[in-house]
């Protein structure tokens, strides 16, 4: 099957999932995870109107981002982020999900240049308590929060988190719950924290049904993941 062809049953996928939880379509934007896939496989996306991607991998982001014809194209990184990316990274994307600790959200708006926006970030949040995985805990939110929302050249726009693999549909919706719980909490501090970013192809019915605002989709879209680059 095409990326076209993907690309379409995975609207179609969240459109029945809104439809099922009571909510407008628009309600739940598509980010396309095209991390590890050529740009001709994005190019592919773009014409059937898909602009927002998420990358992973910063070097192989920049190749795709440098070779990109279109100036439309709002790219978000989602992957972990290492103080010697942070410059990189707050010169080439819109948004980043994976903010979770406060050098990287100080070297960020430190090095995000002048004539650009500034930049959309997501807090990442361990909802599963993960020892293994990123993100902060929900008790360590609202100290983050404060501090991003002071930073001139960053724009705190909401939460991300990604549960644990492989849990039972109740655990998954009961990490769901307590994430919009905690954009709403966030929201009586700070009003323009409007995303949540929690979903994959695995479960974004579920997290539609619990409010997510926005999927992100690989697998569905492009296929297999191909291996990590080096």
């Amino acid at each position: 099957m095409s990326v076209s062809e993907q690309l379409q049953q995975v609207r179609q996928r969240i459109a029945n999932a809104c439809q099922s939880a009571g909510r407008e379509p628009h309600s739940v934007e598509l980010l396309a995870v095209s991390k590890t896939k050529p740009l001709s496989m994005l190019l592919e996306a773009y014409d059937q109107g898909q602009r927002q991607f998420g990358e992973n991998y910063l070097q192989d982001a920049l190749e795709k981002i440098e070779a990109n014809p279109h100036d439309d194209i709002i790219w978000h990184f989602i992957g972990a982020i290492q103080s010697n990316k942070t410059k990189t990274i707050a010169e080439n994307f819109a948004w980043v999900h994976t903010l979770e600790r406060e050098k990287i959200a100080r070297r960020l708006s430190e090095q995000r240049p002048a004539h650009l926006p500034p930049l959309k970030v997501c807090i990442q949040v361990n909802i599963s308590e993960e020892t293994a995985k990123s993100g902060v805990s929900l008790a360590e939110l609202p100290n983050l929060a404060a501090i991003v929302n002071e930073l001139p050249k960053l724009e705190l726009v909401g939460l991300m988190c990604i549960p644990a693999a492989q849990q039972t549909e109740a655990v998954q919706r009961q990490a769901f719950v307590a994430m919009a719980a905690a954009l709403r909490q966030l929201q009586q501090h700070y009003p323009q924290c409007q995303t949540l970013s929690m979903g994959m192809s695995g479960d974004l019915e579920l997290a539609i049904d619990e409010g997510t605002t926005m999927v992100r989709i690989g697998t569905d879209i492009f296929g297999a993941r191909a291996p990590k680059p080096a």
